[in-house]
């Protein structure tokens, strides 16, 4: 039912009740009587009058319209067609079919702006920056993201959460880790210290910020927020964002050893993912397998999960999603001593990344390059990959993945004689180290009351 906020003003109602009488060909006294008088339509359709319910229901019946398209322009039952358009949408994506989905959102978008449906406007541009950050257009994403910002505007801060997350991710995606964390942290603490602690949102915030604090090397704030976001599971609603947790989560329980433990989390990940047939995530859960296997050194299952994951991901052309899996897919081809075959997929996927979109993973594409040159005793083509992967490294500000790396320039520069440089390459190094599982991000947010 259309409730009193959802009425246009009183001139808007005025005008259209003007026009519609007019359509007709009925005069004042005909749309009024026999319950009001032909002066109180002239007053209502000068806008000089806030009309009551039953009065305009009076005047919709009498026109032969629905009360919902007298006082809101739309058709009766406008807005949930909308809304199923838009789950639709949601569906579609989640099945990794992105570019279907946009042209849904955008349909859904244009139906939402023209009839002032500000809620499905603002989830219509949140499915088209979700759409842009599977074909990784990391700028398009932040645009659409932004835009769902604005047009919540005066929304509760846990109704803007998904824009904001999404705003992140983007930011993170482009190598802008500090950013990132900033706008997780921010939020994160502005939701627990206003006591606005909805599980939902909370739950998408500490799930989306273990990324960016991993590759930080935050360790301890990852590890942190993976155990708020289990605290946080059995109240949310939403069974994706939980199997989203848990592949996060995962992330933390491999860095700390705990391997059994991840490898359950991803396996009730992929389940929920199945249930709720979201291929994409589904395709994600290979890669963190593929990741957790190489970690423990069973490099043959890792690479059938990844070769999966890439599969999966480039079949529903999520290209910046595939470039990344490839990075580790190739790491665990040289672990298996496929060097050549690892070379040419990282040069192939170095043409997909750029400082703005994939910093992290053109990063270690550059340091494998690097590696497999180096095992080639190539030690110039060796120097040039690692100096552009420190370069990148530097920029994103990823502090576990700097140290490792100017340990090995520094070894290649040993290795060449030239001690001065290696000697400054380890100082670097260490700096990165001198405080393990701390950032330069200032306090941690606040928590909320578990």
């Amino acid at each position: 039912m259309v409730g009193m906020a959802e009425r246009d003003d009183p001139e808007v109602i005025g005008r259209r009740v003007q026009r519609l009488r007019a359509e007709r060909g009925l005069t004042q006294r005909q749309l009024a009587e026999p319950v009001y008088t032909p002066a109180y339509v002239s007053t209502l359709e000068a806008g000089r009058v806030r009309a009551s319910e039953s009065a305009l229901r009076h005047i919709a019946e009498r026109l032969g319209v629905e009360y919902e398209e007298l006082v809101t322009g739309r058709p009766a039952g406008f807005a949930t067609e909308v809304r199923l358009r838009l789950t639709g949408a949601q569906r579609t994506l989640a099945t990794g079919a992105t570019e279907a989905a946009a042209q849904g959102f955008a349909v859904v978008l244009a139906e939402a702006e023209e009839h002032g449906l500000v809620a499905e406007e603002a989830d219509a541009l949140l499915g088209l920056g979700e759409c842009a950050l599977e074909n990784g257009d990391l700028e398009a994403a932040r645009s659409r993201f932004e835009q769902a910002e604005q047009r919540l505007g005066d929304a509760p801060l846990p109704s803007r959460v998904p824009a904001l997350r999404g705003r992140a991710v983007a930011h993170y995606l482009a190598g802008e880790l500090r950013y990132s964390c900033y706008l997780f942290e921010s939020t994160l603490d502005e939701l627990n210290r206003s006591g606005m602690h909805d599980p939902d949102a909370l739950l998408l915030l500490y799930t989306g910020v273990i990324g960016p604090y991993m590759d930080m090397g935050a360790h301890a704030r990852a590890a942190q927020a993976a155990e708020l976001a289990l605290a946080l599971a059995p109240r949310s609603g939403d069974p994706a964002l939980v199997a989203r947790m848990h592949r996060s989560v995962a992330r933390t329980m491999i860095a700390e050893g705990r391997i059994a433990e991840a490898d359950a989390s991803l396996a009730k990940a992929s389940e929920l993912y199945r249930q709720l047939q979201i291929r994409t995530e589904l395709a994600n859960c290979h890669w963190m397998r593929g990741y957790l296997y190489a970690q423990n050194g069973e490099y043959e299952r890792a690479e059938e999960e990844l070769r999966e994951a890439r599969r999966m991901l480039s079949a529903k052309r999520a290209a910046l999603y595939t470039s990344q899996v490839a990075v580790e897919l190739a790491d665990v081809l040289h672990r298996r001593e496929k060097s050549d075959e690892a070379a040419d997929l990282l040069r192939e996927v170095l043409s997909d990344l750029s400082p703005e979109r994939g910093a992290l993973h053109s990063a270690a594409a550059h340091r494998l390059l690097g590696i497999i040159a180096e095992d080639a005793r190539d030690t110039e083509v060796a120097e040039e990959h690692y100096v552009r992967a420190l370069s990148l490294l530097e920029r994103a500000g990823a502090a576990g993945d700097l140290a490792d790396l100017c340990r090995l320039l520094g070894d290649l520069f040993r290795r060449t004689g030239r001690v001065e440089a290696a000697l400054d390459a380890y100082r670097t190094g260490l700096g990165h180290r001198t405080t393990p599982g701390t950032t330069t991000l200032g306090p941690a947010p606040a928590q909320p009351p578990l």
